[in-house]
């Protein structure tokens, strides 16, 4: 940094574009201090070093920074500030700040430039230092790229660029410039396994009014692909000069990275520079009613690939039942073994494994399984390791929040699994977080409602306890693609973003009681509409909850039927497919409260 001119250096968790889980190339915060957790930013001074996490991640930040000299900062605790606050109190105007600005959101690019510009300090957004300090850094490696069928897209890669063209005209758009992964996949059909727990490829695309090209590694393509449709990834960057300065680009500003932004900032100034110049007149119409030359909406791709369509939805039910099948053969195994065979977090989570493993068309875990034994269950993302790995004993609870990706769609459930006997305490918050599940299960609204409306209510069953958790309520679900999707999500920092119809969300709330237990129930939900113009969600996860957890007298008339409704869908939907031994302990585990 002292040799760049750098006093402070950013490093995110994440790669060029913005996914959530990373391959090791890119895991340079986490080399840099030892912080495994998946979100996180790091904040590297010549004199000090900060990193900011948020509450899924304190316990275990608390751990991992633990004698490293790195300060952790609690996102969301009222005396710790910010990222852009702790900077703009801090950088003077002879300081440089520096970051890779294809590892910087435009959104998150511009607020530091902002912050620079205010305080007097230099920006630097072109340096990557894990380049220069990250010895043996790991290589990024490319993977096959293969189509999926219509069976399970239910529309043509033609047909949704089509609508997506539509989509700009009405914008006024004449280029769209896609940087998320999962909107590339999910326009062109294609999937692949770059990522680990996401079925994506390392990709940009550019969608104009007549041509379209994606930048990805060639060899790894479909051999039937067209190739006049193909161009090297890294050509993305030189390409942004042959864009039309009389275009109007769009460009997601929580998506797209500040450095294509700064290529194309530099492009269209270039142009309106050299028109002042010859006295030409400059493009007429590109700009927006805004006066800018960029769109920075969320890609229409966002709101289409959320609301599933019917092809979708029957897909992703079938991915449900195959993952339903596997999670009772797991529930019944270690019902019958706790207590009479060694069992630690670690194992559990394998043989879980195994079982979705025995499932046709089942390709891999959707992200670490989360395997927390007693107190492990209160680190909200805890994963077990080698050092941390717990021995489970036939009393108390095992949090196992896990999920796959198969042919046809992807999952994402979490059950709290009563080991043995349980104390009051537990029965009672079980049974708490399950009244509040089925308060979002069984919820009524109407259309233009967003997720954030829907959290505050979820909660009150805990709330009257004292009790609540710190992280969301629910998050969107990908159809074959990233465990977590927008734009809906259920939160109390909720996006704007009204849940339609074909919107697939989970529903898990919590308590975690640090040093005694954690308590999780998930869900998957699908938002429909009723005959009466209401929309509703539909449970498509298929697995009983834990009946010797339950205190059924603390449960209405109203949250009993739910229970029973879905516990006999459960058992009808499964029970053809388990053996005899596993059929009749579902019958048992879903029994009429």
């Amino acid at each position: 940094m002292r040799s760049l001119g750098l006093d402070w250096y950013i490093v995110p968790t994440t790669d060029y574009h913005g996914s959530e889980y990373v391959p090791p190339h890119f895991r340079f915060r986490e080399f840099l201090s030892g912080f495994t957790g998946s979100y996180g930013t790091l904040l590297i001074g010549l004199e000090s070093a900060h990193l900011w996490t948020d509450g899924r991640y304190f316990l275990q930040a608390e751990a991992q920074l633990s004698g490293s000299q790195i300060t952790l900062m609690k996102i969301g605790v009222p005396e710790v500030p910010g990222l852009s606050r702790f900077l703009e109190e801090n950088i003077s105007s002879n300081q440089t700040l520096g970051f890779d600005g294809r590892l910087m959101s435009i959104e998150g690019g511009e607020i530091f430039e902002s912050i620079c510009k205010r305080t007097g300090a230099s920006l630097i957004s072109d340096v990557d230092l894990a380049e220069r300090v990250w010895k043996n850094r790991p290589k990024l490696v490319s993977s096959p790229i293969y189509r999926l069928p219509i069976e399970v897209t239910g529309k043509t890669s033609d047909e949704k660029i089509s609508d997506v063209r539509a989509e700009m005209a009405a914008k006024g758009a004449g280029v769209l410039i896609l940087t998320n992964l999962e909107e590339i996949a999910w326009l062109f059909n294609l999937r692949g396994s770059d990522i680990k727990h996401t079925p994506v490829f390392y990709a940009f695309a550019l969608i104009e009014k007549s041509h379209c090209t994606l930048f990805t590694s060639k060899d790894m393509l479909p051999q039937d692909f067209p190739t006049d449709k193909v161009k090297n990834y890294h050509d993305i960057y030189k390409d942004l000069s042959a864009i039309s300065p009389c275009e109007k680009v769009w460009i997601s500003k929580t998506q797209g990275s500040f450095s294509i932004f700064k290529g194309l900032r530099k492009f269209t100034e270039a142009a309106d520079d050299s028109a002042a110049s010859d006295g030409s007149r400059p493009c007429e119409g590109r700009k927006s009613a805004s006066g800018s030359k960029f769109i920075f909406d969320p890609t229409p791709i966002s709101l289409m690939k959320a609301a599933k369509n019917q092809i979708e939805i029957k897909a992703t039910k079938t991915a449900h039942l195959k993952d339903g099948i596997a999670m009772v053969n797991f529930l019944f195994w270690i019902k019958r073994n706790i207590g009479k065979v060694p069992i630690s977090e670690l194992s559990a989570s394998e043989v879980l494994e195994e079982y979705r493993k025995k499932q046709d068309g089942y390709m891999e875990p959707s992200f670490t399984t989360i395997s927390g034994y007693g107190a492990n269950g209160a680190i909200i993302h805890y994963t077990p390791t080698a050092d941390s790995n717990k021995t489970l004993s036939p009393h108390g609870f095992l949090l196992l929040d896990s999920g796959g990706q198969y042919c046809c769609g992807t999952t994402d459930i979490t059950r709290t699994i009563a080991l043995g006997p349980l104390t009051g305490k537990m029965k009672k918050y079980y049974t708490a977080v399950l009244k509040a599940h089925i308060s979002l299960a069984s919820s009524e609204f109407p259309k233009g409602t967003a997720g954030a409306s829907l959290d505050a209510p979820t909660r009150l069953p805990l709330k009257a306890l004292g009790l609540n958790y710190n992280h969301g309520t629910g998050h969107g679900v990908g159809h074959m693609l990233s465990v977590h999707e927008g734009p809906q999500n259920i939160s109390p920092r909720g996006t704007a973003q009204p849940l339609v119809p074909g919107m697939i969300t989970s529903n898990e709330p919590g308590v975690y009681i640090p040093n005694e237990f954690g308590i999780r129930l998930e869900n998957e939900i699908l938002c429909t509409e009723k005959k009466n113009g209401m929309l509703k969600f539909e449970t498509i996860t298929l697995c009983p909850f834990d009946s010797d957890a339950i205190l059924p007298e603390e449960l209405t008339k109203k949250e009993k039927k739910w229970l029973n409704d879905y516990h006999e869908m459960v058992n009808f939907l499964l029970s053809p497919y388990l053996d005899e031994d596993a059929a009749a302990w579902l019958k048992t585990a879903t029994s009429e409260i």
